[in-house]
């Protein structure tokens, strides 16, 4: 149950992170759900290219990454 709360406290600080980044507009509850989706797909792309060889940062950094890739996706949505 800690590991839940606690990925869910990280997800939250790397979708704020992706959204200073990406000078998101779309809320902080949105960056939030954003960032928690990004985890999983930076772990998810990263991981595979890696063969799951990372240390913490490199999920964290991974993370961030995956989290801006799905907030350039979602502009790129709402602007059409």
């Amino acid at each position: 149950m800690i590991h839940f709360i606690i990925s869910i406290i990280v997800g939250a600080i790397i979708g704020w992170l992706a959204g200073i980044i990406m000078k998101s507009k779309n809320g902080i509850l949105i960056n939030i759900i954003l960032g928690l989706a990004g985890g999983f797909v930076g772990k998810l792309i990263f991981g595979t290219l890696t063969g799951g060889l990372l240390s913490w940062v490199g999920d964290i950094l991974f993370s961030v990454i995956g989290a801006c890739i799905l907030i350039a996706v979602v502009r790129f949505i709402k602007k059409k």
